[in-house]
């Protein structure tokens, strides 16, 4: 079974090289055999990636301990969801299913445009291929999920493995690798089709209309992926927190804010025909932060708690990104005569100002981000000293940032194209510039006195109201000629132009974000030794543990404390952190105690033992609106779900046909 799943991949290594050789010579050389071909070599290429991929899984499913990658990475006593998570729980399986996901969707987007853009496709093909070998490469010859145990030059099996790392095995660890690899490997799409576009000089937005749902899907998918991480590291970490600029973190968040500057960016490209040059930057930055991304996280490149793989593999992704970026800057600077501007820009006070000054500060954003990523290695590198920027780093940089894109979001709809009258800025501006106002007053009266959250809030508030205006005037029109109530009416103004909408609700989940990003400047926290009967106090909980209790099974030990929750004398219930130690890998996770309201979370870590035994550490946080983070996540996803469905206009276009051929279609086609 093992030399069948080896010599899959090494088939689907030799077509995906066949694939890119045939497509590109095809194309040039006029050869359809050659350019079909190199798209059929796609579906062989997925077809032996699937192959390998089940072989593998299910050596892991049934616990073939004969196989290096099992038996490091699963073993008897894990629960079969997290068997089947062990397949990208390591190094070699992770990137197997890299390659997986990549010929998965290579093989979708050749199959969708099997008979359009003949010009572009089969450079498409070409440049998916290219990346496809790269990783199936590293699948062969670097890092192969096939490697056996061997002793004496014969293959042998372990009694039981090590088993899953215990910081993984925690529910929604099942999808948070997937969304994010769904995310990273989508990027490779658009980037192919802008390349295809650039090589052949296609006229027209045809690549930007094919490739902004595409990029519209992997940007939820990377959205999913980092807010299901902002979930695990909130309770499986113990630390109290949800984001810590993390490496890891932070490579994840990186094409996040490049690809949402790309689907910003390329409105104006289809509306007016500006920012050429900014699309095939953004689109190609995003996909190589995505390759960043997976360096940082399998490749051992910096370290980090989510890292969970580290070899000498990082030079390889070193390499292919410079590769990467070379090709990538000769297209656009070859190309920059074709990516010349319809229009100019007219006004800094216009909706395309509102997109361009958006650009800069999500590119001022990543970049601070990625220099602080890097900054540990640039550092050692420079005198041989790691130096890594903390959080407070992160905070002073990053906070000012995003309070400039939280103000953004809400200007840009309120100005119009091309300029915008001083009477339309007094009358859009007025009342939510306002009611911020006001807020801000209020809460700095009731005495919160922090800077960045008074102005927080106030943002917050002026672009929740700047959204709703939105809604509510166009749902006003509508209710008046079709005879509707409000609420159907804004259903139905939403149906009518679900782009648009759908992406007035994605800046509304931005706003819940920051509510619950807002609530950090509140934190209160508290660390103590507590023996059965002992008391502690955090912000206004009274907190009791009234018992301490030890168990044991197959997978581990634990220690856990049942703490009384009381607030003012009235008991609000019983919380019970726990702490884990994993017998296999012999490593311990935390299982928090969690009260949660819609005004603030009561969070309480199990951190050890005291030194003689006798009493548990706990760590106890309050952390004010962190709620409204999950909500906002939820809002922002569902309004991406509302720009992927077609416009109820759009669908009439489509149901329209000519029914009929008359001689007055024959003379006007003459």
């Amino acid at each position: 079974m093992e030399n069948l799943g080896s010599l899959a991949i090494l088939l689907a290594f030799c077509a995906a090289i066949y694939a890119a050789v045939a497509s590109i010579t095809g194309r040039i050389k006029r050869k359809p055999f050659l350019v079909v071909s190199g798209a059929r070599a796609v579906y062989a290429v997925w077809s032996l990636i699937t192959i390998g991929a089940a072989i593998l899984v299910f050596a892991i499913m049934t616990g073939d301990f004969r196989f290096a990658y099992v038996a490091e990475h699963s073993n008897k006593a894990m629960p079969i969801l997290y068997k089947f998570t062990a397949w990208w729980g390591g190094q070699e399986g992770s990137l197997l299913f890299w390659s997986w996901l990549l010929s998965t969707y290579a093989a979708v987007v050749t199959y969708t445009n099997r008979r359009k853009h003949r010009d572009m496709m089969p450079y498409v093909i070409g440049v998916l291929a290219t990346i496809q070998t790269f990783f199936l490469m590293l699948n062969n010859f670097i890092a192969n999920p096939f490697q056996m145990l061997a002793q004496d030059r014969l293959i042998v099996s372990v009694p039981d493995g090590n088993g899953l790392s215990p910081l993984l095995q925690y529910p929604s660890m099942a999808i948070h690798p997937p969304m994010l690899y769904l995310g990273y490997v989508g990027f490779a799409v658009p980037f192919a089709f802008a390349m295809a576009s650039l090589i052949t000089r296609q006229p027209g937005e045809g690549w930007i209309h094919t490739t902004r749902r595409w990029t519209l899907v992997t940007w939820l998918f990377q959205s999913c992926g980092i807010m299901l991480g902002m979930g695990w590291a909130y309770h499986v970490l113990g630390w109290g927190g949800s984001w810590g600029w993390d490496p890891v973190e932070n490579a994840s968040l990186l094409p996040w804010l490049s690809g949402t500057a790309f689907l910003h960016s390329v409105m104006m490209q289809e509306k007016k025909g500006m920012m050429k040059v900014w699309n095939m930057v953004l689109v190609s930055a995003t996909f190589l932060l995505a390759l960043f991304g997976t360096a940082i996280t399998r490749g051992g490149l910096v370290q980090s708690v989510h890292a969970f793989a580290r070899s000498d593999i990082g030079k390889y992704f070193v390499a292919f990104l410079a590769l990467g970026i070379a090709f990538s800057a000769y297209m656009i600077l070859d190309r920059l005569d074709y990516l010349k501007s319809e229009n100019q820009l007219e006004s800094v006070v216009s909706r395309e100002s509102s997109f361009l000054f958006n650009n800069l500060i999500l590119l001022a954003s990543c970049f601070a981000v990625l220099w602080g990523t890097l900054f540990p290695v640039i550092s050692e590198y420079l005198n041989n000293n790691k130096i890594s920027l903390d959080a407070d780093w992160y905070n002073r940089v990053m906070v000012p940032i995003g309070l400039f894109l939280l103000f953004l979001t809400g200007v840009g709809p309120l100005f119009a194209w091309r300029r915008t009258s001083i009477d339309s800025l007094r009358r859009n501006f007025q009342m939510p510039g306002i009611a911020a106002l006001v807020l801000a007053g209020a809460l700095f009266a009731a005495g919160v006195h922090n800077f960045y959250a008074l102005v927080a809030f106030g943002f917050c508030l002026f672009v929740a109201l700047t959204v709703i205006m939105e809604f509510v005037k166009g749902g006003k029109s509508i209710a008046a000629k079709n005879d509707m109530n409000l609420v159907r009416a804004m259903v139905e103004l939403t149906h009518r132009n679900t782009r648009r909408y759908g992406g007035y609700l994605v800046h509304m989940g931005i706003v819940l974000l920051f509510i619950g990003f807002t609530g950090n400047a509140f934190k209160q926290s508290e660390v103590k030794e507590l023996n059965p009967g002992g008391t502690m106090q955090v912000g206004h909980y009274n907190l009791k543990m009234v018992g301490l209790d030890q168990s044991e099974n197959d997978l581990y030990q634990s220690h856990s404390a049942t703490l009384e929750v009381s607030k003012n004398g009235e008991v609000l219930g019983f919380l019970k952190p726990e702490r884990r130690f994993y017998k296999s890998s012999r490593e311990s996770t935390s299982e928090i105690g969690l009260r949660t309201r819609l005004n603030e979370d009561l969070y309480l870590n199990f951190a050890g033992m005291s030194d003689d035994n006798q009493r548990a550490v706990i760590q106890a946080f309050v952390n004010p609106l962190v709620t409204w983070q999950w909500i906002g996540g939820l809002v922002l996803i569902a309004g991406t779900l509302v720009c992927l469905v077609p416009s109820k206009v759009k669908l009439q276009y489509a149901r329209t046909e000519v029914v009929g051929y008359t001689t007055k279609h024959a003379t006007i086609e003459k």
